[in-house]
Parts: C-alpha cells; structure tokens; sequence
C-alpha cells in the first residue's frame, strides 16, 4: 500500500435534485457520528455533485461539521465573460477545493481534446483548486502542479466491470514512475465489496467511484472499507 495521503472521492455525475442531496448528506452526517472513534487511518473524502448542488452541499456539510471537502465535476477553459453556459474557476472557488478535468465521459462525449483540458487544468491552478485529472491509461501527458491523477480505463466506466486490481496496480505504478510526486487513484465499477482490494495494493492512493457513490450507506462502507 502507498504511503500517500489516501483519497474516495465520489463523483455524482448528472444524478440527484436538492431533496435527495439533502437526504443523503442527512444520513451520511448520522453514519459518520462516530467516525474519529474508528481506529484506523481515514482516507481524505471529496464529494463532487453538480454545479447547482454545491451551495447546498456547502451549507450542509458546515452544518453536520463533515469531514468533506467539496469538488466540481467540471469546469470551463475560459476565464470570466462571454461565455454562455460556462462556469469559470473564478466562481467556483467560492464552493470548491477540488475539480475532476478530463473524465472519460467528458473526452468521449464532448470531444475534449489535452489542449482544451490543460487549458481547464490552468484556469483552475492559477485560482487555487486542486485539480483530479483524468486519464485512461498510463500515456495520456499529465498537466504540471495537479494535485491528484485518476486512472480510469474506458471499459470499467459505468459497466460494472472494473480492471482487476493487480493491473490497475501496475498500470498506476507505471503512471507514478513519471509523477513520482503526485498521488494516482483508480475509477471504474469500484464497490463497497471491492474497494478494499484496490486500496490494499502498492501503488493505488485512492478511488474515484461513480454509481457507488450516490447512496449514503454504500457511500460510508466504502469509506469504512478503504480505511487503513
């Protein structure tokens, strides 16, 4: 197991209305209660819900005193302006630490190309946040100063069926070989029932599940599971 600073980030995608993120805040806030009683190393938890979810989610999580730090599932690669239907890094700031650029989702349905995400990636630096980038496997360039990497092969995104974690662990410690410094985590189909055998590998630093995150209880079993 890594000795790097462990990370669940969940990432919502476009799933939730205000009462649901409420309920589930609600019960992740009870589950939690107990939580620094547990003896073991908890890993960082980021939340990323959609834009319109974050100021909710803000005020809830200072009002249960989580241990969450907040995350935006995009971003734009412009500054502020004439940019319809953009949000810039500028406003984020105000609710976030933390981005996901470059999801498999994004590359593959809104054609985003590097150019176009490492201009993401510095709007993003030059504000502040801490940037989770994405990338399919070990030969996608990675932009300088992100905070965290996530490997996600195409085939595990939302199928059900995730990369083994002996070869997300070698294709994680490849990736570290050329950001030595910089934590790498896995995303694809990762469970409750399967965290753990990514977690308890060498090079894998974290996780970064999608479905599995959207139901509390799932939720603080993963977080349970992924503690060490």
């Amino acid at each position: 197991m890594s000795a790097a600073e462990k990370y669940l980030i969940g990432n919502w995608k476009s799933n939730k209305n205000s009462t649901d993120v409420a309920g589930f805040l609600k019960i992740f806030a009870h589950k939690c209660k107990n939580i620094k009683k547990i003896p073991l190393k908890i890993p960082k938890i980021v939340i990323c819900p959609s834009y319109i979810h974050l100021p909710l989610s803000r005020d809830l999580i200072k009002k249960y005193n989580l241990p969450v730090e907040l995350g935006a599932q995009n971003i734009s690669p412009y500054g502020e302006g004439a940019f319809t239907g953009e949000v810039s890094a500028s406003q984020l700031k105000e609710y976030v630490r933390y981005v996901i650029i470059g999801h498999s989702e994004r590359r593959s349905n809104f054609a985003e190309n590097e150019k176009i995400l490492a201009d993401k990636a510095k709007n993003a630096l030059t504000n502040g946040l801490k940037v989770i980038y994405c990338v399919p496997d070990s030969k996608i360039p990675v932009p300088d100063g992100v905070a965290v990497i996530a490997y996600e092969p195409v085939f595990a995104i939302g199928t059900g069926k995730p990369d083994t974690p002996e070869n997300a662990n070698r294709t994680i410690g490849v990736i570290k070989k050329n950001y030595i410094n910089t934590p790498v985590i896995y995303g694809g189909s990762v469970t409750s029932e399967n965290i753990k055998s990514f977690m308890e590998k060498e090079y894998i630093d974290g996780v970064l599940p999608g479905k599995s995150s959207l139901d509390p209880i799932s939720f603080y079993k993963m977080l349970i599971n992924a503690a060490g």
